[in-house]
């Protein structure tokens, strides 16, 4: 079994894969502790750990302990070519995200785009080359930023029937957050799809069930596509 740890801006989550790619047990977790009795049941033989953060190398000397792991950064081989002009200051995020789609969809360009804190799109060509991106305030953020960046707006909650045309200030906030973002994901979908022919779209992140109805362009929706990507980084360097 091959276990690949994923610790983003909000959440630490885990993956135990088979030999065969399937993911045969996930989670969120806290502390080491806590993870650690969730894998009881499995044979690690190798862990890959993937940190926003700067909590990584501890880790990895924890893990350690318990089976061969390790720390992913840009420098490590890729199944991708990265096109990126710093790639040193590239997220793990990003790059495991690209390589997830472009093993679930090899033969097309894709963009991937992670709705969650931020709002972030990655585009990998149909050769394998990642071309680089963008990086956005994602849903919640731009909510927390108009409640405490003035001095009387409301902070908002998320809601699936914003109209456009807001009528009062909560209705305009919720108009100008979620369909802002809608608007913005239609139009980057609309612009690398006259650049690229064949362009797949893929949607992940926490925030992907809030949006994915609502977005006008055809998208598929890959709730693991970080997870996967970062179990195709693994088996590529062990």
């Amino acid at each position: 079994m091959f276990l690949v740890i994923d610790i983003g801006n909000t959440l630490k989550k885990a993956a135990v894969f088979d030999e065969n790619g399937q993911i045969v047990s996930q989670c969120c977790w806290e502390t080491v502790a806590e993870l650690l009795g969730t894998l009881i049941p499995y044979e690690i033989q190798a862990c890959l750990v993937s940190t926003v953060r700067n909590d990584g190398p501890q880790l990895v000397d924890e893990l350690k302990l318990h089976f061969p792991t390790m720390l992913f950064t840009s420098a490590m081989p890729l199944p991708i070519v990265l096109k990126y002009d710093t790639p040193k200051t590239l997220g793990t995020d990003r790059i495991a995200s690209a390589v997830g789609a472009h093993y679930l969809i090899p033969d097309c360009p894709v963009l991937a785009i992670q709705a969650g804190t931020c709002l972030v799109a990655d585009l990998v060509t149909a050769e394998g080359e990642y071309l680089g991106g963008s990086i956005a305030p994602g849903l919640h953020m731009r909510f927390t930023a108009l409640a405490e960046g003035t001095a009387r707006l409301p902070l908002i909650q998320p809601r699936f029937d914003a109209e456009v045309l807001g009528k009062s200030t909560e209705t305009s906030i919720l108009s100008g957050v979620f369909h802002g973002i809608l608007f913005e994901i239609d139009g980057m979908i609309e612009y690398y799809s006259k650049q690229f022919s064949g362009l797949q779209v893929l949607l992940t992140g926490g925030d992907a069930s809030l949006l994915k109805n609502s977005i006008k362009n055809p998208i598929f929706a890959a709730p693991n596509l970080v997870l996967t990507g970062l179990f195709r980084i693994l088996r590529y360097n062990v």
